[in-house]
């Protein structure tokens, strides 16, 4: 059986230190590729523009054009790209602001690398990357609310076996090791977990384990 295609991934960040530092941490991953770097937002513009990565590292703060102006940019023009912010900046609202932007992970750059290529990893199998500052900042927006109804207006009941998938994506288990707990294949899991998302209206698995707290169905 062939290998799986590498991840091909760039990194835009105007610190060349710190994008050194990622290459080297990296480069002994053997399911990377990196295809290019950027040192500012409009060098990582014209190079998107020329190859597109499965992955993009992107920097908040940079010249010509910063990671928060170039977020929905890159969203509009390449919707299939995984983005992963690593930033100095771990401010809860910074956080909220890029993941609603549409950023898939949201990283500090003291992260250790093996959480880096985990993270990159579950974006891509995934799509999100759930950390403990990324849930942290969905549950400070959403207490800012007064109604999590206005974000989740469906009122609904999860069977007994719903109930046992979303306990177990609080636990933050992977779909294989909650497939293997509940009996399921991994894409009923997957179904089952889809279905969950549809019934009341949450986008992200941060977002259906946030109505879970909210309307007490977790501890």
């Amino acid at each position: 059986m062939s290998a799986p295609p590498p991840i091909k991934f760039a990194i835009a960040d105007d610190h060349k230190i710190f994008r050194d530092g990622i290459k080297m941490a990296l480069s002994a991953r053997p399911h990377l590729k990196l295809l290019w770097e950027a040192q500012d937002g409009k060098d990582m513009m014209h190079k998107l523009a020329l190859k597109k990565p499965d992955l993009l590292l992107l920097d908040i703060r940079m010249p010509e054009l910063d990671g928060i102006n170039a977020l929905p940019l890159i969203r509009t023009e390449n919707p299939d790209i995984k983005i992963v912010v690593l930033s100095m900046y771990d401010d809860q609202e910074m956080v909220s602001k890029m993941m609603e932007m549409g950023a898939n992970a949201y990283l500090t750059k003291t992260t250790d690398p093996n959480e880096i290529y985990e993270a990159m990893l579950t974006c891509m199998n995934e799509d999100f990357y759930f950390n403990e500052l990324v849930n942290q900042a969905v549950l400070l927006k959403l207490n800012h609310k007064k109604n999590v109804r206005q974000f989740y207006p469906n009122a609904v009941k999860f069977n007994e076996k719903e109930l046992q998938i979303l306990k177990l994506l609080a636990e933050d288990k992977t779909t294989d090791e909650i497939s293997q707990e509940v009996f399921l294949s991994p894409r009923t899991v997957e179904t089952i977990r889809q279905n969950m998302k549809n019934k009341v209206g949450a986008k992200t698995i941060a977002g259906l384990i946030v109505y879970g707290m909210r309307n007490k169905l977790l501890e």
